[in-house]
This record gives structure tokens, sequence and C-alpha cells, in this order.
């Protein structure tokens, strides 16, 4: 895997994101509403160059296209381990909210965090632009 190419981007989880789906975006809003203080994650489109520069080429490849969260760690979470990562790393009610989410085992939640994927742009529309528009106080939250 490569270096973060800012030592300062090793503070952060890093919530990688379907520019293009109106979902995707929603979950980005959502999180930056939990996390005012912007101390828990930077984000960035999939179709960006960051994610290429973190992961390497074998690891892109078996991405899916919707979520992925790399943690400050290093560790690549995909699909609903993604998704209940982040609600974690917010803590308080959203960290009850993961744990409880975790009962179910992987594979199920996996399965439905596909399904709803696969039928997200239908659902919850799509977008032709790879970023929201973003306010200018929120602006360095997100790395391309």
């Amino acid at each position: 895997m490569a270096a973060l190419p800012d030592p300062e981007l090793r503070k952060h989880d890093i919530v990688f994101y379907d520019g293009e789906c109106g979902l995707c975006q929603g979950f980005v809003r959502f999180l930056l509403l939990c996390d005012r203080e912007g101390r828990r994650f930077l984000f960035s489109p999939l179709q960006g160059r960051l994610i290429t520069q973190l992961l390497d080429p074998v690891t892109l490849a078996a991405l899916p296209d919707t979520l992925v969260m790399r943690g400050a760690d290093g560790q690549v979470r995909i699909q609903s381990e993604a998704v209940l990562g982040a609600l974690d790393r917010l803590g308080g009610f959203w960290r009850l909210v993961a744990i409880l989410g975790r009962i179910a085992p992987r594979r199920v939640r996996d399965m439905v965090y596909a399904w709803v994927a696969g039928m997200r742009r239908r659902m919850f529309g799509g977008t032709h632009y790879h970023c929201p528009l973003v306010p200018a106080d929120l602006r360095d939250r997100f790395v391309d």
C-alpha cells in the first residue's frame, strides 16, 4: 500500500464514495452533519486521485463502486463493514447502531448491501458530477 501523500491525512479515516450516486452523497452529508467538528473523516470520490495513491492496483480492482472506508490504521473496509465502521467512528448512539448491525452475519449484511447498491441509482437518483457542491467551510474535509 502506498504511503499517504500528506502526513496530516493519517489522522483521519477516509471515506471514498461514488461521486455519481445520490445515496452515497447522502451518506457523506449525514457523516458531515454528525461529525461537525471534522475530527473523524475526510472524504474523497472513488473517481478521484487519492484512492489510486493509497491503494495498490489489485485492491483497487476488487473494490465495489459504492462506499469504501480506509481507516487511519490503513485497514480498508467495504460494503456493510464500511457503513458500520463509519457509524462506529461517530460514537454514541451510532456506535450502538453499528454494534446491533454486526449481530447479523457479514455475508447476510453484504447481500443486503449489494441489493441496495444495485438499485441505488433508481431509488435515490444519480448525479452527473463527481463531487457534491461543497460549502466553503467544509472544503478542507474533501480531498481529490
